[in-house]
């Protein structure tokens, strides 16, 4: 360590005690070295701890720090200061941004709604600026807010200088810290809560699922986020719900994202089996505020993480492995760290009974640019056996011919400039023969070439399609039915002819009923 950097972390050390001081804490001292992992669990309605291991440890948050980045975007939405469908603009700042990213370039203009389902699902820091800048007026204006929001929570050990995570020895937060922010945001948000469950979304036809790998995996996961630099390992805070009962669980300095996905289920499920409360020797940590903070520096991984003895070295940036979708139970030697840790589940259980094997996300949620959602969006839904259906959105009704105005105008202008044949045809007669002509026409317009044969039994006068409602398979039978059935009359102007529609006007007859237009 350079003497620079001695001097850097020095004050920054100071930093974090003068921070803590300042909020009225009482500060522990650490006794021994560094931990190398930190892990919390406690109750989302009462704050209650179930279960601590250096929670009270300075962290790097990495892209955890996303989750006050939303909290702080929803609480504009409630002030009246944005709206979710408020387009925010990708600035240059923005699109500079390291990966995980969208990558869309500078002046792309999307949704504040679109914006928080990217943040929470692909981690993107570009989003995590473009969030910023749009609710804070700048990145520093917006740190200063997060910072301000923090100590109002009571999370004395957190202190932010960005809205993503990325590498900065003033990024800093704790196990006690995250758990405090996620129960806040779930409790001042409740009508929310969808933004931190979502399986995928898809822009396009780009899908990106949730690095979180508990949802859809782990029964009653509900939540929330994952972050990862060299400096803090694999992180995680997720939150599950089972018989009305919701916790939030918290691991920091995992090796590996299957791990921190174990570690935390393994969390839960003692809570919700309520291990950690039955006896009488079960301890009482009291509430998540009333953990006492400790006053170190946050411990260093990077070598651990991404040293050059690893033999696919971590990237800085990347919120996941390349193992994200494998079964928590599939023999890697990452997984020794989390089945053996003895305090936090019995000996006996197995993580493949925790985490369910990667499948199909059960929900795919549309994002998109700009403010309106294209035509062409579909919805995906998963069927009980796992296929995945998708529904194409409703396409706008045709209700004009795709007919040349030319070709349509043709037959009524050769009609009306024929002479007519007697002088003796009445005003009425003639005003009569002029209307069924034209609807005549009007029902047959010419046929594209690349259109199926189609009759006057359209829904609509100028039809040149069939409804949507009628299926490929009853298309051959209506062909065949059109092909022997008698041509409609085509009332003429001059002739025998003319008299004929008239008459059969005055008596009532009516051409067959047409069916119901298809929506």
């Amino acid at each position: 360590m350079t003497p620079k950097t001695l001097m850097r972390r020095s004050r920054l050390l100071a930093a974090v005690v003068a921070l803590i001081a300042s909020a009225g804490v009482c500060i522990d001292r650490p006794a021994h070295a560094a931990p190398t992992e930190s892990l919390i669990l406690i109750e989302a309605d009462t704050g209650k701890v179930l279960f601590a291991e250096n929670a009270g440890y300075p962290w790097y948050p990495a892209s955890i720090t996303k989750v006050m980045t939303v909290y702080l975007a929803l609480q504009a939405v409630r002030e009246g200061r944005l709206r979710l469908d408020t387009l925010l603009t990708v600035s240059a700042n923005a699109a500079a941004e390291p990966p995980s990213k969208m990558g869309f370039k500078p002046g792309t203009r999307l949704t504040l709604d679109n914006a928080l389902k990217m943040l929470m699902v692909k981690s993107a820091n570009d989003i995590a600026v473009v969030v910023a800048e749009g609710v804070g007026g700048s990145v520093p204006a917006f740190a200063a807010e997060m910072n301000r929001t923090a100590q109002r929570l009571g999370m004395v050990q957190s202190h932010y200088v960005n809205p993503h995570g990325l590498p900065d020895e003033g990024q800093i937060s704790s196990a006690r810290d995250i758990a405090i922010l996620a129960r806040a945001i779930l409790r001042d948000f409740p009508e929310h809560r969808a933004y931190f469950d979502i399986p995928a979304v898809r822009l396009g036809k780009r899908m990106m699922r949730n690095y979180n790998t508990l949802i859809d995996r782990y029964p009653g996961a509900d939540g929330m986020k994952t972050g990862f630099i060299c400096s803090a390992g694999f992180n995680l805070v997720a939150s599950a719900t089972r018989d009305g009962k919701r916790l939030i669980a918290v691991a920091l300095g995992q090796p590996s994202s299957p791990v921190r996905a174990v570690k935390a289920a393994q969390m839960l499920e003692r809570g919700f089996s309520g291990a950690f409360t039955q006896g009488w020797l079960a301890p009482s940590l009291g509430n998540v505020e009333s953990l006492q903070p400790i006053a170190a520096m946050p411990p260093d991984l990077r070598e651990v993480m991404c040293g050059k003895h690893r033999q696919r070295p971590a990237a800085e940036s990347v919120d996941a492995d390349d193992n994200i979708g494998a079964s928590a139970s599939d023999g890697a030697p990452e997984l020794s760290t989390a089945l053996s840790l003895a305090a936090v589940r019995p000996a006996s259980f197995k993580a493949a009974d925790l985490i369910a094997p990667p499948g199909v996300p059960s929900r795919i949620v549309d994002v998109y640019l700009g403010d309106r959602r294209p035509a062409t969006s579909t919805t995906v839904a998963t069927t009980g056996n796992g296929t995945v259906t998708p529904v194409p959105a409703a396409k706008p009704g045709r209700t004009a011919a795709r007919t040349p105005a030319g070709k349509t105008a043709s037959k009524p202008a050769a009609a009306t400039s024929r002479p007519a044949a007697t002088g003796s045809k009445s005003a009425a007669a003639k005003a009569t023969a002029k209307s069924t002509a034209a609807k005549s026409t009007a029902a047959k317009p010419a046929k594209r070439p690349d259109e199926p044969a189609w009759t006057s039994l359209s829904t609509t006068p100028l039809a040149a399609s069939p409804p949507a409602a009628l299926t490929a398979t009853s298309q051959p039978a209506l062909r065949s039915s059109t092909a022997t059935a008698p041509s409609r009359p085509v009332a003429r102007p001059a002739g025998p002819a003319a008299p004929k529609a008239a008459g059969q006007q005055k008596a009532g007859i009516q051409p067959a009923a047409k069916p119901a237009a298809a929506r």
